[in-house]
């Protein structure tokens, strides 16, 4: 039998041989996975947002409360001070413009006599000076009323550090251009002088060279033109040299100085 007489077979064709090239696989877009791995990510640290723990939380909301208080306090303080600062330049100008208008002339003054008693140097034993001393009050100013009251008024004498007695001023009004003397009686109860302080006395005493100290403390209304009344408290201050504790004393030497106190 031959090769012709053999049956073809359709299948036998079609199979390739065994050692033809095999097709490649078809392509897809889904990408093979990746082993497992660890990533590392720096971030800048000024990029770090941190977000506050939960017991902190209140503390940050009280801060945050505080800030419009502070706002209205500093409000107010400023508020005050302006207000402050616009008062006493309107002082400085009421000041300036009665300055200028009325021109008023410094008033003075001065102790015009004393008269001394109660005072027993030749013996040890405590001594309760009475003095009468006559102040003397000049206003030089035209058109300047002064009203002097009596309360709240003081009138002190004093020898070195001992406060030898006291009293105050009458209340009295004093007009425009006028010298007025005030006759003061002051008290003074018990004094107990140290032995240095009475031996001091005693020698001075001999040489006509006794010190005294008068301070005057009062209040005093000032009408300026048809303004009234403006307060002031004075306070008088005067050095003097009485020959002697007596009723006759007579002032040798006297300096006095004043200070005004406008509020």
């Amino acid at each position: 039998m031959t090769a012709a007489d053999h049956p073809h077979n359709d299948s036998d064709r079609t199979q390739p041989p065994p050692d033809a090239v095999k097709p490649p696989p078809p392509t897809s877009d889904v990408k093979p996975l990746l082993p497992e791995a660890t990533y590392v990510i720096q971030i800048p640290k000024d990029q770090i947002y941190r977000i506050p723990p939960p017991e902190n939380e209140r503390k940050i909301q009280k801060l945050a409360n505080r800030k419009p208080r502070r706002s209205l306090c500093c409000r107010c303080l400023c508020y005050t001070i302006s207000a402050s600062l616009i008062l006493l330049i309107l002082l400085a100008i009421a000041a300036a413009v009665v300055y200028f208008v009325y021109w008023p002339e410094k008033v003075k003054y001065s102790v015009d006599n004393i008269s001394v008693s109660g005072v027993n140097l030749t013996s040890s034993s405590p001594v309760s000076p009475q003095l009468t001393v006559g102040i003397r009050f000049e206003n030089p100013n035209d058109k300047i009323t002064l009203f002097y009251a009596g309360k709240g008024s003081s009138v002190n004498v004093y020898y070195d550090d001992v406060h030898l007695c006291n009293g105050v001023l009458p209340a009295f009004e004093q007009k425009a251009n006028n010298v007025t003397v005030i006759q003061t009686a002051l008290k003074g109860s018990d004094i107990v002088l140290s032995r240095d302080v009475h031996a001091r006395l005693v020698k001075q005493e001999k040489g006509q060279n006794v010190p005294l100290k008068l301070n005057v403390k009062a209040p005093v209304k000032v009408k300026i033109g048809a303004v009234k009344k403006w307060e002031i408290t004075v306070s008088v201050s005067c050095d003097m040299i009485v020959d002697r504790l007596t009723q006759k004393s007579k002032i040798m030497s006297k300096n006095c100085d004043y200070s005004v106190k406008l509020w």
